[in-house]
């Protein structure tokens, strides 16, 4: 009798120590965190060699140009025009030049700048960013700013050998990205201003 009342609770133990460890693997897999900071800016010919000085100064990285696929003769655009250029920041990078950028525009991200998966914001002058001085060379100038979210397993979807699908509830929503950022980095969030007619 003792030894089978012994082996109801070496199953029990065994059974609890189990889901415990299923538990903690759930919630290491459901953390979310930033994956990388873009930073981009718009232009052509001079204006875009300003912005290209103006990301590899921010960042400390050289920035890729980008082309354009389409044609908008209203604003002179043809394919292969280089009109904008952006510098992705990963790692331990990220904490303090997102911490930088958020002081810029006072700490303050509107609700609308929000998706799943990620937020941006832009910053009208460069010179609002703490630790910045002024260019000469570049003037003045603004950009935008794309902070991504991800959660564990996101490497699955993307890697060429064994692709796999992750599901729809491994996306990052917009209510636990606000979430995060209202607790690591104390932004406070404006609503949309509505025009009063």
């Amino acid at each position: 009798m003792a030894a089978k009342k012994l082996k109801v609770e070496k199953k029990q133990k065994t059974e609890s120590k189990t889901e415990k460890v299923k538990k903690e693997k759930k919630d290491r897999f459901n953390e979310i965190k930033i994956e990388k900071i873009v930073l981009s800016v718009a232009g052509t010919a001079e204006k875009l060699e300003k912005g290209v000085r103006l990301l590899k100064v921010i960042s400390g990285m050289n920035p890729n140009k980008m082309q354009s696929t389409k044609r908008i003769p209203s604003l002179g655009v043809r394919p292969g025009l280089e009109t904008g250029a952006r510098v992705t920041v990963r790692k331990e990078r990220i904490k303090p030049l997102l911490a930088r950028l958020l002081q810029a525009v006072s700490n303050e991200v509107k609700e609308s700048s929000f998706e799943n998966n990620h937020f941006s914001f832009g910053i009208k002058e460069y010179i609002e960013i703490p630790e910045m001085e002024y260019q000469r060379d570049i003037g003045i100038l603004g950009l935008n700013v794309t902070v991504d979210f991800v959660r564990p397993g996101k490497r699955v979807k993307r890697k060429k050998i064994k692709q796999g699908k992750i599901p729809k509830r491994q996306e990052v929503s917009r209510e636990e990205i606000k979430k995060y950022m209202v607790e690591n980095y104390k932004i406070s969030l404006k609503e949309k201003e509505h025009n009063e007619n």
